[in-house]
């Protein structure tokens, strides 16, 4: 328990410095951080038998951070569609070594990792120089929603783990995750909620808009945990990783993130919320 409070404590002053710097040094992160999860994934899969084309995994992960880094948002389709094709023509290729399966496992690894980063870097730089005025401060906007996107998430699965763990005893989902619970769940929408509305206070933004993209980020984070526990028995492994002492891997520190990362990107789009 200590090793993990402690890894905790780096790891949330790491995050707070690269989140304020932004720039090359969250870009840099935002590429590092799905490349070892996307590693993780491949070597879950590997010790079941599958043979997932790393390098061209790789490949893929880096040219979908390009176009997000560089801001050709518009070209993550071309880039999406270019990245599927070429892991499946190795079928053809490299037929005998690479399956058809293993293919479309590495095609849903790439996606599955690539493209939430790929938002995230989308989300730190957008609207690029507009400042917010706070008790602490000015932040970047896009600066200001990375914090909601990760406070947010975080925030859900705290509230999810305290209230199951006190008062919890209908399960949520026992054949996927048996620690889940109805009552765990339910704390986490209205903890996240509170959360974020609290955060728009904060920021300045609409407190409405704020609460209900809380509440949309706490389905999302908890959607996201039970799709990498999915993935966890389908290849029998407890943690994706060691590289985080105390909390696993990468992929296990990030499932949540890979579906609330997109959710506010898009909801900050859908609603203006650059103008508001």
């Amino acid at each position: 328990m200590l090793t993990r409070i402690i890894t905790g404590i780096i790891g949330i002053a790491i995050a707070a410095f690269v989140v304020q710097e932004g720039g090359a040094c969250f870009a840099g992160f935002a590429l590092v951080l799905p490349l070892i999860a996307f590693f993780e994934f491949v070597q879950a899969f590997d010790g079941r038998g599958a043979n997932l084309t790393l390098i061209t995994g790789i490949i893929g992960l880096v040219l979908l951070w390009g176009c997000a880094w560089l801001g050709n948002s518009d070209e993550l389709v071309a880039v999406s569609t270019g990245i599927a094709l070429v892991i499946l023509l190795e079928t053809v290729f490299l037929h005998g070594r690479v399956r058809f399966l293993d293919a479309c496992l590495s095609i849903a690894g790439v996606f599955y990792f690539g493209l939430p980063f790929a938002h995230i870097v989308m989300l730190r730089f957008l609207s690029e120089g507009q400042m917010l005025a706070t008790p602490l401060g000015d932040f970047e906007f896009g600066c200001a929603m990375v914090w909601i996107l990760f406070i947010g998430t975080w925030a859900s699965d705290t509230f999810a783990y305290f209230t199951g763990s006190a008062i919890g005893s209908h399960k949520l989902a026992p054949s996927i995750s048996p620690n889940k619970t109805i009552e765990g769940f339910l704390g986490s929408l209205v903890g996240t909620t509170a959360a974020c509305a609290g955060l728009g206070v904060f920021f300045g933004f609409p407190v409405k808009e704020m609460a209900i993209l809380g509440f949309a980020l706490a389905i999302a984070a908890t959607l996201g945990d039970l799709v990498e526990s999915v993935a966890k028995r389908e290849t029998r492994i407890k943690d994706s990783g060691r590289i985080i002492p105390g909390h696993g891997g990468v992929w296990d520190r990030f499932d949540s993130v890979l579906f609330t990362a997109p959710l506010v990107y898009y909801f900050v789009l859908l609603t203006d919320l650059m103008t508001k």
